[in-house]
């Protein structure tokens, strides 16, 4: 079991440095950086991180196999885990923000991050490299360095069957966004089982994680609304793919979302406020961690009981109250309450 923290680099570069003190000083295991568009640089942001830190992990959640060519990722992770001394985390995915304005046009995603894991792991172990896949090229070079480790752990961030199951083929660690419902969580499992099966993997080897909005305070209903616009934006904006939710109810109509089809990614939730009186107790229960210290530990115990092998957690912050405060209460309290029932 792990708990881990998501920051977005939408603060003062002094406010994330506080944030991670706050993280490692209660019990987090992992800071993730998003490599979104066009927010504070990730790399840079991770290098600071580490200087300020001694004990967690630190990675990227997550670059992508577009903006940045995969050869200029495996130098970048390569330099963080000698800055950090050997804790970097190289998280991965199919990526979107920013992709309009620069004219990057996204190709073949689960085929484009399959290549470039292969490509980045040679790159690793010091081979000279001439890479030819469909997506991903590259022409006989290798880093002119040696890096600390032949091996920095990679997780896949992905949303999609097809994305899934090639995480479960060659990823140490599997990320879903939202995998807020026992039934999602077993579902997001067996489709990794599949993808590990095929590549002849022990599914076992994949740790899975529940990328997970959060809000914790005292009122469990006023933290529930701080997530109801998070939760329309999500459903309505139509980039991810649950296995479960048609099934139990948890959709929106198509009528109703179907006005917020051009909304563009940079604009944020503010657009999808119209949706929130069709945002229930239900949405925000399937799709995030919501509620009182208690509700919250009991619903990360349900996960668990699922097959959700850690958490990474995007604080979010009450009526009258921080993010800070969320990412608090999680550490000092409700962990150590799932940890002792987990």
């Amino acid at each position: 079991m792990s708990l881990e923290l998501l920051m977005l680099g939408n603060v003062p570069m002094p406010q994330m440095v506080e944030r991670a003190k706050l993280a490692e000083a209660n019990g987090y295991a992992t800071l993730w950086v998003a490599d979104e568009r066009f927010y504070r640089e990730v790399y840079s942001t991770l290098a600071v991180l580490a200087l300020n830190t001694s004990r967690v992990k630190l990675g990227t959640c997550v670059t992508d196999p577009y903006a940045r060519h995969p050869a200029l990722t495996a130098m970048a992770i390569a330099t963080l885990d000698e800055i950090s001394n050997g804790r970097a985390l190289l998280g991965f995915g199919a990526g979107i923000s920013g992709f309009a304005e620069i004219g990057i046009v996204r190709k073949k995603p689960a085929r484009a991050m399959r290549e470039s894991i292969e490509l980045i792991r040679r790159l690793l172990l010091g081979e000279t490299v001439d890479f030819k896949g469909e997506v991903i090229g590259f022409e006989g070079g290798k880093l002119s360095f040696k890096p600390i480790r032949a091996r920095i752990p990679v997780y896949v961030a992905s949303n999609g069957p097809l994305g899934q199951r090639m995480t479960g083929a060659v990823a140490d660690g599997a990320i879903m966004e939202g995998c807020g419902s026992p039934a999602e969580a077993k579902a997001f499992r067996e489709i990794l089982a599949q993808g590990a099966a095929k590549a002849g993997r022990d599914p076992k080897q994949v740790k899975v994680i529940a990328r997970l909005n959060t809000c914790i305070a005292p009122d469990g209903q006023a933290a529930r609304d701080a997530m109801r616009l998070p939760v329309a934006r999500m459903l309505a904006a139509g980039r991810m793919k649950f296995h479960t939710a048609e099934a139990h109810g948890l959709t929106l109509p198509a009528d109703s979302i179907a006005p917020f089809a051009s909304v563009h990614y940079a604009s944020g939730a503010a657009p999808y406020t119209p949706l929130l009186p069709l945002i229930t107790d239900r949405h925000v229960d399937a799709f995030t961690l919501a509620g009182t210290v208690d509700e919250v530990a009991r619903h990360m115990a349900e996960l668990l009981a699922a097959g959700i092998d850690g958490f990474i957690i995007m604080p979010f912050a009450p009526a009258g109250g921080t993010a800070e405060d969320t990412l608090v209460q999680m550490g000092s309290k409700v962990w150590p309450m799932v940890q002792k029932h987990g």
